[in-house]
């Protein structure tokens, strides 16, 4: 992109395993922490940055360590989001200054998973029977629950802070990781918007020619086809 900045690209895409076919899926892990931190050293302070993200989520270390280094940066952080940007991919993108969406581009809650399951549905366990009735393991989870929702709502209020209100970061803290909503629920532009954040419509092309690099891995037979390229059109009078 023509934006004097430095790129920086997520992209997260199924990939198939060997001969066999075998589909698994990448993650934000701490390789690409890693690698990401080091990119944003080598980037002048003076000099913005522009990230494209493309990725289901992953490792809340990982997802920290990239918001935390995203937000230290001096120059202005632009996060790109194409497609989807879902659990640690919206932590990221809140470090941001600004994030821009495709029009059908959506992010998604923060909520704590443990395992399969959400934090906060291990903690309504708690409410709904006896205590007695509750296993220790049960117990125990829970516990661990309380303790991940809250250090992620005080992740999340964190970054926000610069951004918004202390009432306001408080309180979209609470909204996006108190579990009100599915794990996968998408969260489209309109509707951060609302929600108080720094959104806007208008991907670069440069953006969609860069995902047009990244694939998805092919099947054997394609389930969506078409020819890429417009079709020159005009209505009949």
């Amino acid at each position: 992109m023509v934006r004097e900045s430095r790129v920086i690209t997520l992209i997260h895409r199924q990939e198939s395993l060997n001969f066999l076919g075998i589909h698994f899926r990448n993650f934000i892990n701490v390789e690409d922490s890693e690698q990401i931190l080091r990119a944003v050293r080598l980037t002048p302070d003076e000099m913005p940055i522009d990230l494209i993200l493309h990725t289901p989520g992953g490792l809340v270390l990982a997802s920290e360590q990239i918001a935390e280094a995203l937000k230290k940066h001096p120059s202005k952080v632009t996060v790109f989001v194409p497609h989807y940007a879902m659990s640690g991919g919206t932590m990221i993108s809140l470090a941001a200054d600004e994030i821009v969406l495709d029009e059908n581009a959506v992010l998604g809650p923060v909520d704590p998973q443990l395992g399969q399951f959400p934090a906060e549905s291990i903690i309504e366990v708690t409410k709904i029977k006896k205590v007695e009735d509750i296993s220790d393991n049960t117990l125990i989870m829970a516990d661990i629950a309380h303790k991940a929702i809250r250090q992620v709502r005080h992740f999340i209020k964190q970054i926000l802070s610069s951004k918004l209100s202390e009432e306001m970061a408080e309180q979209l803290a609470n909204v996006l990781s108190d579990g009100r909503w599915t794990h996968d629920c998408p969260l489209g532009g309109e509707d951060l918007i609302q929600l108080g954040l720094p959104v806007r419509f208008g991907l670069p092309r440069e953006v969609y020619e860069l995902m047009d690099l990244y694939p998805q891995a092919p099947t054997r037979r394609p389930t969506v086809q078409y020819i890429p390229m417009p079709y020159p059109y005009e209505r009949e009078k």
